[in-house]
């Protein structure tokens, strides 16, 4: 056989294995020219980022035949981005996209062996969207139903995402995904607001223009996070203490620069809570030190706003939009106007700017006895964790809940990332229990005290044997005299 033969019957014989290896990559490019075709032909600013999220599920997509999660890895990352996507007419989210494959994947090839706190979440959950049917049935309009499940989508949904990635023994890698991206916001934050200065603007809160347009309060509550998971720094998480602390300074200052007050409401509330889930009684005094500055500017700042009579500002405009809502409810108390009626009703145009009044407008009386039900059932549930998952857990979902005492509720991306995280905590503790390591459920009260007292009851136990002992040999071992 001549030498051209041996080359052509060597590469027909190395094809097969080429294209094994090459087939996936071929799919990846596919992938991402069709984002790039159909999202930067609209040269809208999100456009490569919104490209860049689609490449990422679908490199996920050619992943799965040899990592099956490797979907919901690559949507942890993209729930962040709250661009639409505008693809053949449908008003959906680059978040809800990622965050509808990453639940249909745990479905199909992770654990669906949910631990008792997760059962306990998910049922929590089915309450309130059993609360709420009632008025997708009284009041029939398309945005309505889709909005219906698109909240379960972001509390159950979220929950099944993260319990997949962390009992699959993704959990230190999903909570590193979401760190990174954290990262890029609060880079985005400060270059923003270097440019702010430069033109002019001074100390204005800032609304990230990079990596994609954010406003101040979506970003403020993303970066409340990054805070807060930094802070917690659970063991499991494998980050060193000297990088904890950077990402809570490099978090805080993009915080800061945000100015969102909902944002630092919220935080304060889960680092309490971490703080006393965990019993760390040396960190109360430095959260406390942080509190009453941060405290302090929130109220003065709102003063000020009620002070300086523009009837525009964001205090006024609360106001008035609360007065409305409650006028608007009293129309409908008992089973609300439906989800997301400002779409659709001829008084509202805008969405009520505290969770509350929302659902409670939304879904009537029975909707928001579902809503707290739903909530105080969660903070109960995760309450009772052992404190190693339980207390990131509570403290993600506490921040959200108190940040929307004071602004939207139902959005993307804040309501589903605490859910994701709380379901990346519950699903590495069943890993863990499943291991032989630790307990779903925290010890009784006793077991969990302090070493100090500890030793005092082990004392006091021990003066009560003796007292026990001397009242024994009083009564059964002294000799009648005769």
């Amino acid at each position: 056989m001549g030498t051209g033969a041996k080359v052509v019957s060597r590469i027909r014989d190395a094809l097969p294995d080429a294209w094994a290896a090459l087939w996936r990559w071929v799919l990846v490019a596919l992938g991402v020219a069709i984002a790039v075709y159909l999202l930067l032909d609209k040269a809208s600013t999100g456009a490569v980022v919104t490209a860049a999220a689609l490449a990422a599920l679908v490199v996920g997509t050619v992943l799965t035949w040899s990592t099956p999660l490797a979907i919901a890895l690559m949507a942890t990352p993209v729930v962040f981005i709250t661009e639409r996507l505008g693809v053949g007419g449908a008003d959906l989210t680059v978040s809800d996209a990622a965050l509808a494959a990453g639940f249909g994947t745990v479905v199909l090839l992770g654990s669906r062996d949910f631990s008792p706190p997760m059962r306990a979440m998910l049922w929590l959950n089915a309450i309130y969207q059993f609360s709420t049917v009632f008025t997708v049935i009284v009041n029939p309009f398309p945005q309505n139903t889709v909005e219906w499940f698109h909240a379960w989508l972001l509390t159950s949904g979220a929950l099944v995402l993260g319990w997949g990635l962390g009992r699959a023994g993704y959990a230190r890698l999903s909570m590193l995904l979401l760190l990174g991206v954290l990262v890029l916001i609060a880079v985005g934050t400060a270059a923003t607001a270097v440019l702010n200065a430069l033109q002019g603007h001074g100390l204005d809160a800032v609304y990230p223009v990079w990596p994609w347009p954010m406003h101040k309060n979506a970003a403020g509550g993303a970066l409340a996070l990054g805070v807060f998971l930094a802070y917690a720094r659970p063991d499991w998480l494998g980050l060193s203490r000297r990088r904890t602390v950077l990402l809570v300074f490099v978090f805080g200052a993009a915080l800061l620069l945000t100015q969102s007050r909902q944002a630092i409401a919220g935080l304060l509330g889960a680092l309490f809570i971490l703080i006393i889930r965990r019993g760390v009684a040396g960190h109360v005094l430095f959260i406390t030190v942080l509190a009453i500055p941060a405290v302090l500017l929130i109220v003065q700042s709102v003063i000020e706003q009620f002070a300086s009579g523009n009837e525009f500002n964001s205090a006024y405009a609360r106001l008035d939009w609360m007065r409305e809502v409650y006028a608007l409810w009293k129309l409908s108390p008992i089973f609300g106007h439906g989800l997301r009626y400002w779409y659709v009703h001829p008084w509202a145009h805008f969405q009520p700017p505290q969770a509350e009044l929302e659902v409670a407008a939304s879904a009537g009386v029975v909707g928001l006895l579902g809503f707290a039900i739903m909530w105080i059932g969660f903070v109960v549930v995760l309450w009772r964790m052992a404190p190693r998952y339980g207390a990131v857990a509570l403290g993600a979902i506490v921040l959200r809940i108190t940040a929307a005492q004071f602004d939207l509720f139902w959005v993307a991306a804040q309501v589903s990332v605490p859910f994701l995280v709380a379901g990346i905590c519950l699903g590495a503790q069943a890993l863990a229990v499943s291991q032989g390591e630790g307990q779903y459920w925290a010890p009784p009260k006793d077991v969990r005290q302090s070493p100090a007292a500890r030793r005092a009851a082990a004392r006091r136990a021990q003066a009560r044997e003796r007292q026990d002992a001397r009242l024994y040999d009083q009564a059964y071992s002294s000799t009648p005299k005769g």
